[in-house]
């Protein structure tokens, strides 16, 4: 067997990370085409990463660049398949004590939608997006997260087709539903060896009877957000919808609770709130019923609609009878609060992964071309995991807050000091904001060899804290 030629190594920790996936590509152009694609969403850029943004070219202008092309080609006519590569990147996750799932994380399940222009690209569709809070051509795609206290990181993702790509429309036997392709991509998770305490999503995919359904026939836990007005079908008298079967709880101060139960909430910072939760009535949701319906609010007496969750999970109540029967273990108020807050990791992970690697700036029509660069983002956000846990000195107590001149911020302190005159000035990380990408100096301190030249020196000076680790995967 002809041995392979030896592929130009990807800068700094980079290569060792890409190197893992070189058996999954079968040509050179293929195992360089992964590591330029990689450093290319790693890098700053001021205009979004496109093709010609990935390869340093100028947009338009420089679409006909050798590296642009070759990048095109890479993404869009390679042979390579995006499934091994994405089941390899989950592979390493779990075989890394530091990002191992454990039984007390949660699956995170949403869907992301970004803006495309025309009629052309797979799954376009005029439909709501979230992120713009309207309805608006664009695609929406389905993922899942893993997530617990510490840390996060995405699994699968699933672009969803409207129902006018399909001769049959919504009839057609191909089309899927964003809730079918929740639960497809919840037992996928599963089937990957990802283990989690339950299911979590927003009122989007709560509200939906089916999806519920569909999890607790395959054996998955969930919590689940219902609409506060969401109708369902009562005697007379009786509540109508979770807000009404909350109203219905007896409460008169802190110190007379009634039905509520107080719950402490820990958040990343460090600081602690307290809330009230209840297990609530309504129709044929019950405390000790197939499916419970838990209420968790800042204040009892008013309900704020900012503040106030209504869940609905298949987690039995503690000493209930359905403790015994039940596959999962049982879980009381505080513990059913914890799982759902969870699940707000996962509008940070977007935030870092569009905002920072590109996630929407893709310029491809072919559905396998779009969820390729979709892999190779997940890629890119999971290097950076592996990086920060590389060096057991940047780690600590998750709960430790570092203090700065804004107040206390999240994610990992214990930083060595750099060279000042080689790496640019940490910024503080806005408060609340966890994840690998606002380390850019830990990361890579041990990485300088020797000082840039001024006049690159100056430029790095002159970058935020998040784009500072993308530019020195260069030097």
């Amino acid at each position: 067997m002809t041995a392979r030629v030896p592929c130009p190594p990807a800068p700094g920790p980079l290569e060792g990370y890409a190197a893992r996936f070189d058996d999954l590509f079968r040509s050179l152009a293929q195992r360089r085409g992964f590591r330029e694609y990689l450093s290319g969403l790693l890098l700053p850029r001021e205009r979004n990463k496109t093709l010609t943004a990935l390869a340093g070219a100028e947009p338009v202008a420089g679409a006909q660049h050798p590296a642009v092309q070759r990048l095109q080609f890479f993404l869009s006519e390679s042979t390579w398949k995006y499934e091994q590569v994405n089941a390899r990147r989950l592979e390493l996750l779990l075989a890394d004590p530091a990002t191992a799932p454990h039984g007390q994380g949660v699956l995170v399940i949403d869907d992301s939608g970004d803006r495309k222009d025309g009629t052309a690209t797979a799954h376009v569709g005029r439909q709501w997006l979230g992120r713009l809070g309207k309805t608006d051509n664009g695609i929406v795609t389905v993922t899942t997260l893993w997530a617990d206290e510490r840390l996060y990181h995405p699994l699968h993702a699933m672009p969803y087709t409207p129902a006018h790509h399909f001769s049959k429309k919504r009839n057609d036997p191909a089309f899927r539903t964003k809730p079918q392709l929740a639960t497809e991509l919840a037992v996928q998770a599963s089937e990957a060896g990802v283990v989690f305490r339950a299911v979590v999503a927003d009122c989007g995919y709560g509200d939906h009877d089916e999806f519920r359904h569909t999890l607790r026939e395959a054996g998955l836990p969930f919590v689940m957000a219902l609409r506060p007005r969401r109708g369902t079908w009562a005697h007379g008298p009786d509540a109508h919808t979770p807000v009404e079967a909350a109203r219905a709880l007896t409460w008169t101060d802190p110190d007379h609770p009634g039905d509520w139960t107080p719950v402490v909430r820990t958040f990343r910072d460090g600081h602690t709130e307290t809330w009230w939760a209840a297990d609530a009535r309504l129709g044929a949701w019950g405390p000790d019923s197939p499916a419970r319906l838990v209420v968790a609010t800042a204040d009892p007496a008013t309900l704020p609609d900012k503040a106030t969750w209504y869940l609905a999970t298949n987690l039995p109540r503690p000493d209930g009878p359905r403790e015994a029967d039940s596959p999962h273990p049982a879980a009381d108020l505080a513990e059913l609060v914890r799982l759902y807050g969870l699940r707000h990791w996962i509008e940070q992970s977007y935030k870092q992964i569009k905002d920072e690697l590109g996630w929407a700036d893709f310029q491809v029509r072919s559905d396998t071309a779009i969820r390729r660069h979709q892999t190779l983002v997940n890629c890119a956000f999971s290097f950076c995991w592996d990086t920060w846990f590389a060096d057991p000195s940047l780690t600590q107590d998750p709960l430790e807050p570092p203090e700065t001149a804004d107040g206390p911020e999240r994610g990992h302190t214990h930083v060595p000091p750099a060279p000042t005159t080689q790496l640019a000035q940490s910024h503080p990380s806005h408060t609340r904001l966890a994840g690998p990408l606002a380390h850019p100096t830990a990361l890579l301190a041990r990485l300088v060899e020797h000082a840039p030249p001024p006049e690159l020196q100056a430029l790095i000076t002159s970058l935020g804290n998040g784009q500072a680790l993308h530019l020195y995967l260069r030097v």
